[in-house]
């Protein structure tokens, strides 16, 4: 018998005992004893998620770039997303920081939070498959995962609508997108902003494999854009119009004014206003889907 209520009570102790745990994108096992309250994101669109599953009140520190959602604004700021101030993080007690992926530069303040014991978890999202487990996997360390399935289950209905009027329309326009300029970036085929353009109904001019491709005027004007979107925020804070843009007149986008400015936030940081952006873009290379009933107005 006392066995039996022994057996009985580890059996009820397991699941407390488990605490959370999530593995992720470099292989690392994140073990926390419960669901994260005091969370740092180092990367923005982690802030965008937690405010999406409702844990935004879990954000206890911003970087100095990063105030949305709005609540955030007033927090304590620990500095950059590469060089955040690792002091000022472990003075907020985190029990769990998260960064993205990507530059090197952005493991240090990993590796040194580790040293001190700080959980930390790195995720990318370099697709919109790579960004759903994202999602789930935030939920999880944060005790939100029916509100993550839900969110991916609403962002997939979103995409997969877009991908049922994009399949309608004919004609694939050929894109160029501008991450920066005048020194020249795009982006190549492995940037999420690739998937993003493929998914509105346009190809990514820009063949290079790598994320990014750095190329000169001559080079822009023979790939010879039909769409053109120029994003602007801190990658590409002053960009000029096309027109404004002697060498770069003479593109078929300039003289077919399918040129765009659009937020970079939406475009080129991994998070839910992805599905923003590709909704935008597809109206914006296909007008015909802006004029079907119940389109929504991204303005």
């Amino acid at each position: 018998m006392a066995l039996a209520v022994l057996s009985a009570a580890l059996c009820t102790a397991r699941p407390a005992l488990a605490g959370v745990r999530v593995t992720d994108d470099t292989g690392r096992e994140i073990v926390l004893p419960r669901p994260a309250v005091r969370v740092i994101a180092l990367y923005g669109a982690f802030n965008e998620i937690l405010d999406g599953l409702g844990r935004a009140e879990a954000i206890v520190a911003r970087t100095n770039a990063d105030t949305t959602p709005a609540r955030i604004a007033k927090l304590p700021v620990i500095g950059t997303h590469m060089r955040p101030n690792i002091e000022a993080v472990l003075a907020q007690k985190p029990d769990l920081v998260l960064q993205m992926a990507g530059r090197k530069e952005a493991s240090i303040p990993v590796d040194a939070l580790m040293r001190h014991g700080v959980s930390v978890a790195v995720f990318r999202a370099g697709s919109f498959a790579e960004l759903m487990s994202v999602i789930r996997r935030v939920g999880t360390l944060t005790g939100a995962d029916d509100r993550a399935e839900a969110m991916v289950l609403g962002l997939q209905a979103r995409l997969d609508a877009v991908d049922a009027q994009v399949a309608r329309t004919s004609g694939r326009p050929r894109t160029f997108f501008e991450v920066r300029s005048p020194n020249m970036f795009s982006v190549g085929q492995k940037s999420l902003v690739t998937e993003i353009i493929r998914r509105a109904g346009g190809i990514n001019c820009v063949q290079t494999p790598e994320r990014f491709a750095h190329l000169s005027e001559e080079e822009v004007i023979r790939l010879a854009p039909e769409a053109y979107v120029i994003q602007r925020g801190p990658m590409n804070p002053a960009p000029l119009p096309l027109a404004d843009r002697p060498r770069l007149r003479g593109l078929p986008a300039t003289k077919s004014g399918r040129a765009w400015f659009v937020d970079e936030m939406k475009y080129s940081r991994p998070g839910p206003r992805n599905v923003d952006a590709v909704e935008e873009l597809a109206r914006l290379l296909h007008p015909e889907i802006a004029r079907k009933p119940g389109a929504k107005d991204t303005k």
